[in-house]
């Protein structure tokens, strides 16, 4: 199912405030991901949070263009993390923190995705 909905989504800020401070960092270029195992049950299997920094990207415009293309590739792709955590019956929340100075174009952010997921799915085996 490539959808996007609102329980995908990590709005909770008591547990993003619990993902920075216990959660485990990964760095596949050009994201940097915090990732934690959650306990609680929640509708989706994975909670997701984009973070594009003011720091690198002064323009609104061009952080939103980041996180639409991130999350369009991430819709798209979710899948390949989805089937290993229901298999296991586990729950994950992550943010994608974009590193990267320059706008990449789409492809290059869904190889990136892919790439990234399939690392991920490695470290939470690893962390089992």
């Amino acid at each position: 199912m490539e959808t996007f909905k609102k329980e995908e989504r990590l709005c909770n800020k008591i547990a993003i405030e619990s993902l920075f401070k216990k959660g485990k960092t990964s760095f596949y270029y050009p994201f940097s991901i915090k990732w934690l195992l959650n306990q609680s049950i929640s509708k989706s299997p994975a909670q997701i949070l984009i973070v594009v920094s003011k720091r690198n990207f002064k323009k609104a415009v061009d952080r939103n263009r980041i996180k639409r293309l991130i999350r369009e590739a991430y819709r798209k792709n979710k899948h390949i993390l989805y089937q290993m955590l229901k298999a296991k019956n586990i729950n994950v929340s992550f943010a994608f923190i974009y590193t990267e100075k320059e706008i990449l174009n789409y492809k290059s952010i869904e190889d990136k995705i892919i790439l990234t997921l399939q690392r991920l799915i490695k470290e939470i085996n690893k962390s089992d």
